[in-house]
This record gives structure tokens, sequence and C-alpha cells, in this order.
């Protein structure tokens, strides 16, 4: 299933309490429910006037029918076309505190 990062403009959004983080993740559930097995919700990122959703789906059009529906704007949409990450053996070193990195990363195409 394809991914995408969904923005959504919302001014004070690191502003928000843990009340209205919970009733927002409530309602994305039930809106995911609703519309069946061909969206996912993964993950967001409050920044401080943004969130930053992941979702699998289908095709964008669920992503905005997911938002109509749960009531969330959306600024942008954007398919994941590749995920970058560093390599294994970067992520064991930056633990340790000693990288012999030169800063490359490993790529790999998003499913």
């Amino acid at each position: 299933m394809p991914e995408f990062v969904i923005e959504r403009e919302i001014p004070g959004a690191s502003k928000l309490t843990e009340e209205e983080i919970r009733q927002a993740s409530l309602k994305t559930l039930e809106v995911l429910r609703e519309l069946g097995p061909g969206i996912r919700w993964v993950r967001s990122f409050v920044t401080d006037d943004k969130i930053y959703c992941i979702y699998f789906a289908v095709d964008e059009r669920l992503i905005y029918e997911h938002s109509r529906r749960a009531g969330f704007p959306i600024s942008r949409v954007a398919a994941v076309r590749r995920l970058m990450e560093p390599p294994p053996e970067e992520v064991i070193q930056q633990g340790s505190g000693s990288s012999k990195s030169d800063d490359s990363s490993a790529n790999r195409t998003a499913s």
C-alpha cells in the first residue's frame, strides 16, 4: 500500500492539550474504522504550527475523505517515493558515541 505524508496547518498545534490530542486521535480512529482496510494511520508529528501525519492508503482520495469526515485540515499530501535512513551499523556507532561515517545515508524504495 502506498505511503503518504500529510501536512496539516494548525496554528498553535504544539499548544494542544493532552485531551485535545486524545480526542483528535479517537476521531481519527473512528473514521478509519468507517473507511475500512484501505487506509491506515502510522503516526503523527506535532510541531509549533503544523501536524505531519504518516498514512498508508490505497490512494490519495482516501486521505482526503478521511480528513473531510474527521474535520481535519489538509495543507498538502505527498506520496512517499523513497525512504532514507542511516544503515544499521551507523545507528549502532551513533549510539556508542563513535562514528567512522562520512555522513552518507542508506536509501531504500518505499513500498
